[in-house]
């Protein structure tokens, strides 16, 4: 007779003890430039921003444990940027006299630098799709990551140089339209480097690098036409810690929802039998459209409640049904109404990706149709 041995559980590692030496270091040093920060700058912050500056480091510490290349990024984007800090040497005039800030460094020449290596990554993603060329994709990846950390880098020396105008001046650089498609451009071209790794596919590239490419055509124009680039003061509205968190937390939802309208233009393709050999999956395309609307769909909720606190603080009423309120709460509910449709009823194939391609055109009016056409409370936007 056969006796039976007890039945043991294989035991997975919990998540923390999955984590390695250089997991925690990365943590470490996130926790200990919060810390820095906090020693160093706390006397001008109130307590809310002292909370967001030490609610970042565990924040970042979990995206950089999740996804790995977020522990370059980080470090690379900050000693560029602290390398333009020290040019300036507490003086903006350093920005046309010394040699990497005109050409590399000051926020205008790294944006535009940015510009140059999302239209040229378009281009040579393109160029793989068209050839069946692994070394294009791969190029045009190379050059998506690189418009990344040139844009950030950006970014932030922005946020130092509004400060070297004034103490009054200096703010996030996300208040205006010029900043916010800067912002829209990298965090589309963020989520997509994400789902091109996890996924390990280069070929979504050519499509959503075509929506990057057009907010950089518009940031371009922009520019020359308004010298947008140029730093203002906030409006009065605009001078709340809410903004800090609001106008992200609104970008990932666009960003998200942009980059879904553009796997929904590849699943059509695909599915009318254009670049059937080309493309991934009809599965991996609806996958990767659900998980982006899904995504943005939890910020944009999370920004529009933040929305309406910071609207009670600053106009004294939580919805006043303002053109962009209005229009935002459109966009809500047709994501709201896509996924619905979607855990309800199985939506999928041409009807999900028609919907999300209708949906974009709905994004885009609301983020800048409204500013464009119309007037209201945030008529500090308009164009």
């Amino acid at each position: 007779m056969e006796i039976s041995q007890p039945h043991t559980y294989s035991q997975t590692p919990g998540y923390f003890k999955r984590l390695g030496a250089l997991d925690w270091l990365f943590a470490a040093v996130l926790l200990g430039g919060a810390l820095f920060g906090l020693s160093r700058y706390g006397a001008y912050m109130d307590v809310y921003e002292k909370a967001i500056l030490l609610l970042a480091a565990p924040t970042f510490a979990a995206l950089g444990w999740h996804w790995k290349p977020v522990r370059w990024l980080m470090p690379v984007v900050a000693l560029l940027s602290l390398w333009a800090i020290a040019l300036y040497a507490g003086d903006l005039d350093m920005a046309n006299k010394k040699f990497f800030l005109k050409y590399m460094l000051s926020s205008q020449s790294a944006i535009l630098w940015m510009s140059a290596m999302f239209v040229f990554s378009t281009v040579f993603y393109w160029i793989g799709l068209a050839a069946r060329s692994d070394f294009g994709s791969a190029v045009g990846s190379r050059l998506c990551w690189a418009g990344v950390v040139l844009g950030f880098t950006g970014m932030m020396v922005r946020w130092f140089e509004s400060y070297l105008i004034g103490a009054d001046v200096g703010h996030i650089p996300v208040s205006n339209l010029y900043e916010v498609f800067i912002l829209f451009a990298l965090i589309t071209a963020m989520f997509y480097l994400y789902y091109e790794q996890h996924y390990s596919t280069r070929q979504l590239g050519p499509f959503v690098m075509l929506v990057i490419s057009a907010a950089v055509a518009f940031l371009l124009w922009y520019t020359v036409t308004r010298d947008a680039a140029d730093i203002q003061p906030l409006v009065p509205a605009l001078q709340s810690w809410w903004m800090k968190i609001h106008v992200p937390a609104n970008f990932i939802g666009y960003g998200t929802f942009a980059l879904a309208a553009m796997v929904g233009t590849a699943y059509l393709l695909k599915s009318h039998g254009y670049l059937v050999d080309r493309l991934p999956t009809l599965e991996v395309l609806d996958d990767v459209m659900y998980k982006s609307i899904s995504v943005g769909f939890a910020f944009f909720t999370v920004a529009t409640i933040l929305g309406a606190l910071w609207a009670a603080e600053a106009w004294g009423g939580y919805w006043s049904w303002d053109p962009k309120e209005t229009w935002a709460l459109i966009v809500w509910l047709n994501y709201a109404a896509w996924l619905h449709m979607r855990l309800m009823s199985g939506l999928r194939g041409r009807v999900a990706a028609w919907w999300a391609l209708v949906g974009l055109l709905v994004t885009t009016f609301a983020f800048l149709g409204v500013n464009m056409f119309l007037s209201g409370l945030h008529s500090y936007g308009k164009l």
